[in-house]
């Protein structure tokens, strides 16, 4: 019957994930290297399926990507209510990941908490979601223009176009530095929210049968030190890359 024919048809995983997340996902090529595809890649190892972590365009792409069962497989993503429609999660979360507030060093204010972003303008990346609690605190209350990348939105920051930025702070500092921008934005504090990053497969994949597998793999990695290693290894990695 079918249910077996599905279990069967998981012959290679396509994974896909952010391209522009340093150290945890970023396109190298046609592909996605980082933390994130090394932690997929070393379990789907161990259960012997080919993996192949592939770039597939833009975040909101990727994204998209997933939802046709393009991708069987998206990695470092958030959990929202309308991505679980087409997603299905593998828990535990393999990290957390801080989001917060980056502001012009020269052009700074003063932050306790969202509330004080209320009548300023901000920026965030297209595609990109808090959770369902912040996205909806973005919506009724924040004006926040979306664009093509968080380099793109840092730029709008410098150029005075932006009061504020949101974006995770180790994908946001990786990114000012790469741009050369680091010593003119300052992330403020406290974070925004602690969001949980996952791996999740396409609800068209056949390869979700394989979630137990990862479930059981990312409780390993991610309590036995292997995964902070990779994450070392991989912003080593990408540092070594911006040099050239």
């Amino acid at each position: 019957g079918n249910a077996a024919f599905a279990a069967d048809a998981c012959t290679k995983i396509v994974a896909t994930g952010h391209p522009q997340y340093p150290a945890i996902a970023y396109k190298d090529g046609d592909n996605i290297a980082g933390a994130a595809p090394m932690l997929v890649g070393t379990i789907a190892k161990t259960l012997k399926v080919p993996l192949e972590s592939k770039y597939m365009g833009t975040w909101e792409e990727a994204q998209a990507a997933a939802r046709d069962g393009k991708a069987d497989m998206i990695f470092g993503i958030y959990f929202n209510d309308e991505r679980a429609t087409y997603l299905d999660y593998v828990k535990p979360a393999f990290m957390y990941d801080e989001v917060v507030v980056f502001v012009a060093k020269d052009k700074p204010f003063a932050y306790k908490d969202e509330n004080d972003l209320i009548g300023k303008k901000g920026a965030t990346n297209k595609g990109e979601s808090y959770g369902n609690d912040f996205d909806a605190f973005i919506k009724d209350k924040l004006t926040v223009a979306r664009t093509d990348g968080i380099d793109a939105a840092f730029k709008d920051l410098l150029d005075g176009k932006a009061d504020y930025v949101i974006a995770g702070y180790y994908s946001g500092l990786a990114e000012a530095a790469k741009e050369g921008v680091k010593d003119k934005i300052e992330p403020l504090s406290p974070a925004i929210l602690e969001a949980e990053m996952f791996v999740a497969f396409s609800k068209k994949s056949p390869c979700a049968s394989l979630a137990p597998g990862f479930r059981q793999g990312i409780t390993e990695m991610t309590t036995n030190g292997q995964f902070d290693t990779m994450l070392q290894d991989a912003t080593s990695a990408w540092e070594a890359a911006q040099k050239h």
